[in-house]
C-alpha cells in the first residue's frame, strides 16, 4: 500500500511549498480574525526532546521509540499532561537530544523541571510533578514548527523560531501541534502558559514584555487553563485598565447564564482587581462566515467571536 503523504514525517516527501493567500495563517489575518480567548484547557506539561522530522502525529511518526509512544500517550491522557516535542531551533535532522521536562502552570504551582533520559522508556515512570529536574527560572519559548501538522506552523513558526532573541539557547524550542493553526506564529510561554498567536517579526517585543513579567497583550491568545469566557474577560480588562503583570486580574468566577451550545452563549465572569472584583458579562458567537480554518480543512467552519462589557466593579 502506498503511504499517504500527509502522514510523512516532514522534511521526507513533499516540500511545504510557499506562505501565500491560499494559506490559512494568511486568509485569517486578511480576515482579521481574533486570536482573543483561544488558549488551550492544558496546565501540566510534558516536553520532550526529539530532534529529527515530526509527521502529524509526532510522537508516533518520529524517532521515538515506536513501543513507547502509546503508552507514554495514554499516560499524558490519563494524568491530563500536554505532551509535546521539541527540538532546538533547526535541528530538524539531528540525531542526538536526551531532555525532558515537566512544566505546571497551574497559579501558585508554576515551574519548569529538565532532566535527561538514558532511553525513552524512562518518561512510564519518571516522575510528573516537578520533584525531579533541574528548575528554569526564567520565561521559556516554544514556538509551534510543526509542518507535519499544518505547513502554516512551518513556514512561520521556524524563522521566529530561529530569531527569536531570548537570553540563552535553552530558553527557546521548536514545538509540536500547539493549536490555533491559522494563528501562526505560536508562541506559549512556560512556566506560566500564556499563548501567543500572529507573533511578528523576531518577536522581540514578547521577550521584552516576558523580561519585565508582563504579557504581550496586542498578540495574546490567552493563559492556559483559564475557561475561554475568563481569557475573553481579562483581555478586555487588561486592555481597557493598562493592567499587563503576569498575576494580574485573576478569575475567580465564571457561571454561564444560557444553555451550552446555544448560539449565542452568555456568562458573567468575576476577576479580582486591584481595588476590588471586576464583574463582566462575556458573549460569544458565531462569526458571520464560514471558512476554511486550517491549510487541511475540506469544509468552511464558523468561529467564535468573543464580545465583553464590563458591568461593574465591588470594593
Amino acid at each position: 500500500m502506498t503511504p499517504d503523504p500527509a502522514s510523512r514525517p516532514e522534511g521526507s516527501a513533499r516540500p511545504l511549498g510557499r506562505l501565500d493567500d491560499s494559506r490559512c495563517s494568511v486568509r485569517a489575518l486578511t480576515r482579521g480574525d481574533s486570536v482573543v480567548a483561544t488558549a488551550s484547557p492544558a496546565q501540566r506539561w510534558l516536553l520532550i526532546e526529539q530532534p529529527g522530522p515530526w509527521g502529524r502525529d509526532a510522537l508516533r511518526e518520529s524517532r521515538f521509540d515506536a513501543e513507547v509512544a502509546p503508552l507514554l500517550a495514554q499516560r499524558s491522557r490519563r494524568e491530563n499532561v500536554r505532551l509535546l516535542l521539541v527540538r532546538r531551533p533547526g535541528e530538524r535532522l539531528a540525531d542526538s537530544g536526551r531532555r525532558w521536562a515537566y512544566g505546571d502552570s497551574r497559579p501558585g504551582h508554576e515551574g519548569l523541571w529538565w532532566s535527561v533520559r538514558t532511553s525513552d522508556a524512562d518518561l512510564l515512570t519518571a516522575p510528573w510533578d516537578g520533584s525531579t529536574g533541574e528548575p528554569t527560572s526564567r520565561p521559556t519559548y516554544l514556538v509551534c514548527t510543526h509542518g507535519g501538522h499544518d505547513a502554516c506552523c512551518a513556514l512561520r513558526g521556524r524563522p521566529l523560531a530561529r530569531a527569536l532573541p531570548a537570553q540563552g539557547p535553552a530558553d527557546v524550542w521548536e514545538c509540536s501541534h500547539l493549536g490555533g493553526d491559522r494563528f501562526a506564529a505560536n508562541v506559549v510561554v512556560l512556566p506560566y502558559g500564556f499563548y501567543y498567536g500572529q507573533v511578528p517579526g523576531d518577536g522581540a517585543e514578547l521577550v521584552r514584555a516576558h523580561d519585565r513579567g508582563e504579557v504581550a497583550l496586542p498578540w495574546l491568545r490567552g493563559r492556559a487553563g483559564v475557561p475561554a469566557p475568563g481569557q475573553a474577560a481579562q483581555h478586555s480588562a487588561r486592555e481597557q485598565l493598562g493592567l499587563l503583570g503576569i498575576d494580574d486580574l485573576p478569575v475567580t468566577s465564571v457561571v454561564q447564564q444560557t444553555p451550552p451550545g446555544a448560539e449565542v452563549e452568555r456568562w458573567v465572569v468575576t476577576l479580582a482587581g486591584p481595588d476590588g472584583d471586576l464583574v463582566s458579562t462575556v458573549e460569544s458567537r458565531p462569526s458571520t462566515a464560514a471558512a476554511h480554518l486550517t491549510c487541511r480543512a475540506t469544509h468552511p467552519a464558523h468561529s467564535r467571536t468573543w464580545h465583553v462589557s464590563l458591568d461593574r466593579s465591588t470594593d
